[in-house]
């Protein structure tokens, strides 16, 4: 036992001896053999980048998009956006256990290529569709599935990716939510032409950090937080050695003066300061708590057909993200030297650039760790309180000749530039423009018009104070136009008037009667503040009356005769004189109803002489008046607006005033107008030709037809007719007329004036803008809303277009002459003193057809009745 000890201990000490030769033998040849070493190693390096490559791809290649559009009120909370955050942070986990990590992301694409001033994208994995389809912003935001984005090749493409740099673990700015933190990114992107291919994107990748990860940057920070402590020290070690001086003229002082001294002098003692302990929570920063920390890529690409502005933009949009600079910010990754730049562009980076840009991949820089808070403004999409610019692709551009559009004025973008914009004609049903007098809502109305005209549109345009013919005259002067062109002008003005003629009763285009009569009485009521409980005799008396007159019209049209036709005039003949209503009702005895043929037999005969003064009296001041006499005096009238809106005609109308009279009668022209638009329902819809009537000082207007005019406003758009009013104040205006023409107007749109005034208007905006603003305006300037393919547009401020400079091309002073002669012959103007002598005999040739048409036992007995 004792021999077999030294034995077994020499056994181990050969064994250790012989292992420790054979890895030193192991050692010298991986010394001489370091390249295979090196291979192998590269070799598993590159097959494991290829699996994780295949694996990520697979990963990546089942994803969804969401697009998140908000409302022009879009305002969120705090703690919505941060809700926002916290959901992408874990739809970016929602993928199975194999995909790599460079899979594992959420997307926010921020895009703009002409199509909107900035697209808000979400992308991510598949899996997670439902959990980013969860909308925190409420009813304010839409989310929909977004189909892939199909890029065209551009000529020129540059790239960059962006790393945080800085004071390390320091947050970046707290940038507040009014104004909107997009808006340099909006505004370096306004200016952006698509029609030069331009294109702008930033993609905001966000991943949920790996606990190791956070675990090793914490120690990094933290050996740096050391090592600068340490260097500190030296610093200050130095600083007190060489008596409070630190500099290298202070050093050299000290050698000489030691020289000088020789090796006897002294050495002074001091105490060297150790490092100052390091404060974990102020090296850490940011990174000190585990909640809502993410890792984040930034990429940008910037691309365009023509050189050098791709390069312009890259750097506008980087300038837009020095807005969350603070003690952190946002810095291109790469380095420079001199001319040269190796970046994202670069041609060793551009492959890896590309495959995260087009797999959607994220391999954040180390240093790109945030909290959810400072990503903020960058967590939602653009509120209320970013000025969004109008694009080509939100609000069309004005193109004169184009039936589509309808010009509203002339917009000017952040860049300077000025554009007409347009609305669909098909989208705008109803326009309502206010403002003080002088402002140019007139004539931007004008300019609608003229431009409208000149697509091959129809029109009306009713002005009393007849200054807005004067004003389009040159730019309507056209030979294309003038064949279309009425000219109805009731102002009776120079030495020889000329007159158009209408009979509202007169039944040659085979109107329906119950609808005339029914016209002429709302007409004649709403004038006159009639109603069934303030003048019931009256409105009975009138309609009995006018039901006789309108069944004698029929009966004259069907024996070929509509110049034997009675007018408006006529209804003091039949309730005064017995002999005419004898022979009227005698006529029209089976074309009348029972009721009716009974009141005229049982109540009439019944009533005081007085009862029928309330009805002929406004009758006796019409006629009074020889313009307007002549005017309704005719049997056969030239004027139909049924007959214009559907042969697309520009029909231009002059009331004469705003007067009693003068509110009759375009009370009675109001509501002729209805009548006419509804019975459009006898053609199919696809078949009704589109006509726009625009009502001047709407307050001058609805005073003799409120109820008519709101009519308009509810009913017109079924029929393809579409009405712009124009107000100085809205305050003015019924309340059954405000109250249409706020509840369905297209457009809406105010020039300056007084607070009060406008207050009503930007109401409907949410008040932005204020009331204040818009009141300081200069003259011909707007602000407006619009429907543009079914979506709310603006308030925008516009400037109201000038005939003279915008239709400066179309003006046709020379031709002024031949169109007013041409829009009144069109019109069937005739002068007023033949007009009137036709007038003053047409009650004899209608006693003559009576006489001559009514059975003589149905004369003698009706005779008798009545007398």
């Amino acid at each position: 036992m004792e021999s077999a000890a030294p034995a077994l201990g020499a056994t181990a000490t050969s064994s250790v001896v012989g292992l420790l030769s054979k890895l030193l033998a192991a050692a010298d040849w991986l010394s001489t053999h370091w390249y295979l070493l090196a291979a192998a190693a590269a070799l598993t390096t590159m097959v494991g980048e290829a699996v994780v490559r295949r694996y990520a791809a697979r990963a990546s290649s089942q994803r969804m998009a969401l697009e998140l559009v908000a409302s022009r009120h879009f305002e969120p909370s705090m703690e919505e956006i941060f809700r926002h955050g916290l959901q992408l942070a874990r739809a970016s986990a929602a993928l199975p256990w194999w995909a790599p990590r460079r899979a594992r992301a959420v997307q926010i694409r921020l895009r703009a290529d002409g199509s909107a001033p900035l697209r808000y994208r979400l992308e991510g994995p598949a899996s997670s569709e439902r959990l980013l389809s969860i909308n925190p912003f409420g009813p304010d935001v839409t989310v929909t599935k977004a189909k892939p984005i199909a890029d065209k090749p551009r000529k020129h493409r540059v790239r960059a990716e962006f790393v945080l740099r800085g004071r390390p673990a320091a947050p970046l700015r707290e940038v507040p939510l009014d104004p909107d933190p997009l808006q340099p990114l909006v505004d370096a992107v306004s200016d952006l032409k698509a029609e030069l291919g331009e294109l702008a994107e930033i993609r905001l990748d966000i991943q949920q950090a790996p606990r190791w990860a956070l675990r090793l940057r914490r120690r990094q920070l933290l050996a740096g937080a050391d090592q600068a402590a340490r260097r500190e020290a030296q610093r200050s070690a130095r600083w007190l050695r060489h008596g409070g001086a630190d500099s290298v003229l202070a050093h050299l002082q000290e050698q000489l003066s030691e020289r000088t001294a020789g090796a006897s002098s002294s050495q002074r003692l001091f105490v060297p300061p150790t490092p100052r302990r390091v404060d974990e929570t102020e090296a850490l920063g940011k990174l000190a708590e585990d909640d809502q920390l993410v890792r984040v890529q930034l990429l940008v690409v910037c691309a365009a057909d023509q050189e050098g502005r791709a390069q312009a933009r890259l750097a506008q949009v980087h300038a837009a993200l020095d807005v969350f600079g603070g003690r952190s910010r946002w810095a291109m990754r790469g380095w420079r030297l001199g001319p040269w730049r190796v970046g994202a562009d670069h041609w060793l980076y551009r492959a890896s650039f590309e495959r995260r840009w087009d797999l959607g991949q994220c391999r954040p820089p180390r240093a790109n760790w945030v909290r959810m808070e400072e990503l903020t403004g960058l967590l939602k999409p653009p509120t209320m309180h970013c000025q969004l610019p109008l694009l080509a692709a939100d609000v069309p551009s004005f193109v004169f000749g184009d039936p589509q559009l309808l010009l509203q004025g002339a917009y000017r973008s952040p860049d300077g530039r000025e554009r007409l914009i347009a609305t669909y004609a098909d989208e705008t049903f109803f326009e309502v423009g206010v403002g003080k007098a002088g402002g140019g809502k007139t004539e931007r109305a004008l300019a609608q018009a003229i431009g409208w005209a000149h697509a091959g549109g129809g029109l009306m345009f009713v002005d009393p104070h007849r200054d807005s013919w004067p004003r389009a005259m040159t730019f309507l002067a056209h030979e294309t136009l003038i064949p279309r062109i009425m000219l109805v002008d009731l102002n009776g003005l120079g030495l020889s008037p000329r007159v158009s003629s209408w009979n509202p009763l007169g039944m040659q285009r085979g109107q329906a009667p119950h609808e005339v009569v029914e016209a002429i009485t709302d007409a004649y009521a709403s004038a006159l503040g009639w109603d069934d409980a303030t003048a019931p005799r009256a409105i009975t008396i009138l309609t009995a009356a006018l039901a006789v007159l309108v069944a004698v019209n029929a009966a004259a049209c069907r024996a070929g005769r509509p110049e034997d036709q009675a007018t408006l005039f006529h209804v003091r003949a039949l309730v005064t004189d017995p002999a005419f209503r004898s022979a009227a009702l005698a006529v029209v005895e089976d074309s009348i109803n029972e009721e009716t043929r009974s009141w005229w037999r049982t109540v009439f005969p019944t009533l005081p002489p007085e009862a029928c003064a309330v009805v002929l009296n406004p009758l006796v001041r019409l006629a009074a008046n020889p313009i307007t006499r002549a005017f309704l005096g005719q049997p056969v009238g030239s004027y139909d607006i049924r007959t214009a809106m559907d042969s697309r005609t520009i029909v231009w109308v002059c009331p004469g005033g705003s007067g009693p009279t003068d509110r009759l009668l375009t009370a009675l022209l109001a509501r002729d107008l209805l009548r006419a638009v509804r019975s459009r329902r006898d053609v199919p819809e696809d078949q009704r030709v589109p006509f726009r009537p625009y009502f001047d000082e709407l307050i001058t207007l609805t005073g003799s037809a409120p109820e008519t005019i709101a009519a308009m406003f509810e009913d017109f758009r079924k029929y393809k007719v579409h009405v712009h009013g124009m107000t100085q104040l809205l305050a003015r205006l019924p309340a059954p007329v405000r109250l249409s023409l706020m509840q369905n107007a297209s457009t809406l749109a105010t020039t300056a004036g007084s607070t009060s005034a406008i207050a009503p208007v930007t109401a409907e905006w949410g008040g932005n803008p204020r009331p204040e603003r818009v009141a300081t305006m200069e003259r011909f300037s707007h602000y407006m809303s619009m429907n543009v393919r079914g979506r709310r547009v603006g308030p925008v401020k516009v400037r109201g277009p000038h005939l003279d400079s915008l239709f400066a091309a179309q003006a046709r002073p020379k031709q002024v002459p031949d169109l007013e002669r041409a829009a009144l012959a069109n019109a069937g103007a005739l002068p007023v003193s033949e007009l009137a002598e036709h007038t003053t005999g047409q009650l004899r040739r209608i006693t003559a057809f009576l006489t001559e048409h009514a059975p003589a036992t149905s004369r003698v007995r009706l005779s008798k009745g009545y007398e």
